[in-house]
């Protein structure tokens, strides 16, 4: 398991755009979020398929010099929490660590219309 973030294509709100790199432009701008499955072998990441033009945010994978298939004793596992505030309809995403400590996070602004 590996924990990653892919922004493709995101709008002008402060993150980088990777539309221009896309094999695929028809489509509108998305947030991907990895994390998983808990108590799973870590590893990867793999390399980036170019479809959709992804930018990656934020990874934590093993090293090379740790290697693949690692015992999830280890300790790296990986799992994400979601918090939509219910007046604004805010989203915060936070990765995190199998301590709960929180690794990466993000605000996303509700899409209008």
């Amino acid at each position: 398991m590996f924990l990653g973030v892919l922004a493709t294509a995101v709008d002008g709100c402060g993150r980088e755009s990777g539309s221009n790199k896309a094999v695929f432009q028809d489509f509108e701008p998305f947030w991907e979020f990895v994390s998983g499955p808990i108590h799973a072998a870590t590893f990867g990441p793999n390399e980036l398929d170019n479809t959709f033009g992804p930018q990656l945010a934020f990874i934590k994978a093993p090293t090379k010099e740790q290697g693949q298939n690692l015992s999830p004793a280890l300790g790296l596992q990986f799992f994400g929490h979601v918090a939509i505030d219910g007046a604004t309809e805010v989203m915060t995403v936070t990765l995190k660590d199998v301590d709960d400590r929180a690794l990466w996070s993000t605000t996303l602004q509700p899409k209008a219309g």
